[in-house]
């Protein structure tokens, strides 16, 4: 390796050493707060009367905010900046999130959920763009995946917590169900005010990095950046990346992704209680393993694709792993058969993620940019409202979770088909 090429390996190491624990910090609670109401059914459905299916809607109508905002939300942060608008984002969310206590009925608990989605919509699409301003693309699946690893560890660590808050039943006279969201949703407030007080904006503003480290950067960044042509104004810029045949396939691609990983956050805990039986905080802890499988998979396989610079054939066989592992755990029974086949399921998912997004932001910068990774985020977001309603739909129908986890795992298992045509720039 010449000196060059080192002092560039040198400089994105420290970048993201310094970015990547604090941005994944912040999706921990993001994902958390996202998915908590899974472990909040334990107890809430009862008291609130929800069905299954009145429920899966319920979770799942967190997207349909989400999706509609999410591409004029990131055209914002683009012009206004990340650190402002990240800000902005966490802080409304943090406050949404704790009012779900509040929630009295089906048509309440609709309502919140919506109101979190139009709160949050933008921030992962916004870190992604974010990361595009200081990784060039070779170095970012490894990187994405870093950042993204945070949905496995929200699930590791977010299951034993959220089933002790729900221990929290009956104190100042609240449900655990009430304190889980309360006590859940105020770290992205604080964490907020963090991110406007302390997040460098581009890599020009980080007084961690030396004037020399911040040339070699920007001169790798800029070579990039030349080399993808983009347009020559904002409005032509967006309009080119929203009108991109590659973009909404990469989309549709995506949207596979978030029909599984949300049918399998939001009904992980009723489905272990159903095989299973234990307490709160027993089902808490079995959620945590198919996680912590995932996220060693997330890792690996992100670091794998770079070095070897391939990802359609990494998206393709992780997603055949994935979708094949959920339609076998629909037919298994028990507790330990279950976390079996529910851990390979995330291993498989969880693999997908950095070498998707290395995949998909590969040509994209500018404000263009931003706009096309939100427009995937958003069209792919829409099947975290299908997955988990597909699910509690047919448990409804069949008073099981076979046909649901069969069906999405189905979904998963036509991404190689997408994936062959979609070319690498």
């Amino acid at each position: 390796m010449n000196a060059k090429a080192e002092a560039f390996r040198d400089v994105v190491a420290r970048v993201r050493r310094r970015l990547v624990p604090f941005l994944f910090a912040l999706y921990i609670v993001s994902y958390l707060d996202r998915i908590n109401v899974g472990f909040a059914a334990l107890q809430m459905n009862a008291a609130l009367g929800l069905s299954a299916t009145a429920y899966a809607a319920g979770a799942g109508i967190f997207f349909l905010s989400y999706t509609l905002l999410e591409v004029p939300s990131n055209i914002v942060l683009a012009r206004l900046g990340a650190r402002l608008w990240i800000a902005r984002i966490m802080i409304t969310w943090g406050i949404v999130s704790a009012a779900m206590m509040f929630a009295r009925g089906p048509i309440s608990f609709y309502v919140l959920r919506f109101l979190l989605g139009a709160a949050e919509a933008g921030f992962f699409p916004g870190v992604i763009y974010y990361l595009t301003r200081w990784f060039p693309a070779r170095e970012r699946a490894r990187t994405i995946a870093a950042f993204m690893t945070a949905t496995l560890v929200a699930g590791i660590v977010g299951g034993p917590i959220s089933g002790a808050l729900l221990g929290l039943n009956g104190v100042a006279g609240l449900a655990g169900w009430q304190w889980l969201f309360l006590l859940e949703g105020v770290p992205a407030v604080v964490l907020g005010f963090v991110v406007l007080a302390h997040l460098p904006e581009r890599p020009d503003e980080a007084a961690w990095l030396s004037e020399e480290d911040r040339r070699v950067l920007a001169a790798a960044l800029e070579q990039e950046a030349l080399a993808a042509g983009a347009p020559p104004d904002e409005r032509a810029a967006v309009s080119s990346s929203l009108a991109n045949g590659r973009v909404w396939l990469m989309s549709i691609v995506y949207f596979t992704i978030p029909v599984t990983l949300y049918a399998f956050g939001f009904w992980l805990p009723p489905i272990l209680r159903s095989r299973f039986g234990g307490s709160d905080f027993q089902v808490g802890l079995l959620s945590a393993i198919p996680y912590l499988v995932g996220a060693i998979g997330m890792v690996f396989v992100a670091r794998h694709s770079d070095v070897v610079a391939e990802r359609r054939f990494h998206i393709m066989v992780s997603a055949l792993i994935g979708g094949a592992a959920f339609a076998a755990a629909g037919f298994v029974s028990g507790v330990a058969a279950s976390v079996f086949w529910l851990s390979l399921a995330m291993l498989g998912l969880a693999s997908m993620f950095g070498p998707f997004w290395a995949l998909a932001t590969s040509s994209l910068s500018g404000v263009g940019g931003a706009a096309a990774i939100a427009l995937i985020n958003s069209v792919g977001n829409t099947g975290g409202f299908v997955g988990p309603y597909i699910v509690g739909y047919l448990r409804d129908r069949t008073d099981t979770f076979q046909g649901g986890l069969t069906g999405v795992g189905a979904i998963l298992a036509v991404v190689p088909l997408l994936v062959l045509t979609a070319r690498e720039p």
